[in-house]
């Protein structure tokens, strides 16, 4: 099997734990949001400690904790994941994953945004385009539901600002990863010790919720370690499309599968965010094409 065949295996088993991660939450309903989320994040960082420690990478966290700006960085990049990570929670418990879904699907183009913000990125046509209808989904939610898709707006603006924080950082996904729960865990156990200690507290209750909670470490990682596997072997236009499936398979958790409402008003929405998807793809797989047939130059040629 070729490099690139295995990176799109691996991409596309990624995006289908991801996807369905919705499933996983829903058993966890009967737990409160902060609960599960400090749970995942001390399970995750077993899980990922382990890891590094198999592959003798430890010593490599260093260099997300090791300076005042990377430690920073670090900082900055937990905040932004435990808010996404936590919202989706909450999202799922209360029957409200379409609008997960739907923040995921607008991401792609929020990153684009924030690249431009941040950076100063030109936008091609079609960019601009997919953008602006984008826009129109948000403005059709607040005249037709009479309220804003917060949910899905800060959903996808914490995993934006993750992604730009993160590309400050010279480690990889694997140990930026471990090391933004390791700043995280002291509150989750903080969190954890308070709630056991008030007399609540659902780990240990039953078999069950226990190990469910456990799971919430191994489900985070393995779709993060086959993410970054993928992300060398595949083409970075491939792995946008690709990406599409994580909220294509929440969007059917929530209308199939948990039979969340989808109204007319959501149909619209839906329809012109997808519509700003194909036109975004049709972009990014243009400017891959371009790329690839440019010549090569000399780097040593002098300048004019």
């Amino acid at each position: 099997m070729t490099s690139a065949r295995t990176g799109v295996l691996a991409m596309i088993a990624a995006c289908v734990v991801w996807g369905l991660s919705p499933l996983y939450y829903k058993m966890l309903s009967h737990v409160p949001p902060l609960e599960v989320l400090a749970h995942r994040t001390l399970w995750s960082l077993v899980s990922f400690a382990v890891l590094l420690g198999v592959q003798g990478r430890l010593r490599l966290l260093s260099g997300a904790l090791g300076s005042p700006r990377a430690a920073f960085l670090t900082a900055a990049a937990a905040v932004a994941i435990s808010s996404n990570w936590f919202l989706f929670i909450l999202s799922v418990q209360t029957g409200r994953t379409t609008e997960a879904s739907l923040g995921y699907y607008i991401f792609p183009l929020v990153a684009v945004l924030l690249g431009v913000l941040a950076f100063g990125e030109r936008l091609a046509r079609l960019q601009w385009a997919a953008v602006a209808l984008a826009c129109a989904a948000v403005v059709v939610m607040v005249l037709g539901e009479g309220v804003a898709p917060w949910i899905s707006l800060i959903i996808a603006f914490t995993f934006g600002i993750y992604g730009l924080v993160k590309k400050g950082l010279s480690v990889g996904p694997v140990v930026s990863v471990t090391a933004e729960v390791a700043v995280l865990a002291p509150l989750a156990l903080g969190w954890l010790a308070w709630t056991h200690g008030a007399g609540g507290g659902a780990y240990g209750a039953d078999w069950g919720t226990t190990a469910l909670l456990m799971v919430s470490g191994p489900l985070t990682a393995a779709p993060l370690v086959l993410f970054s596997r993928a992300a060398t072997r595949v083409r970075y236009a491939t792995v946008g499309l690709i990406q599409y499936l994580n909220p294509t398979l929440q969007f059917f958790c929530a209308v199939v599968v948990f039979a969340e409402p989808f109204t007319q008003v959501h149909a619209i929405i839906f329809g012109l965010i997808w519509a700003a998807l194909a036109l975004y793809s049709a972009s990014a797989f243009a400017s891959d094409r371009a790329r690839r047939r440019r010549p090569i130059t000399s780097v040593a040629e002098p300048p004019e």
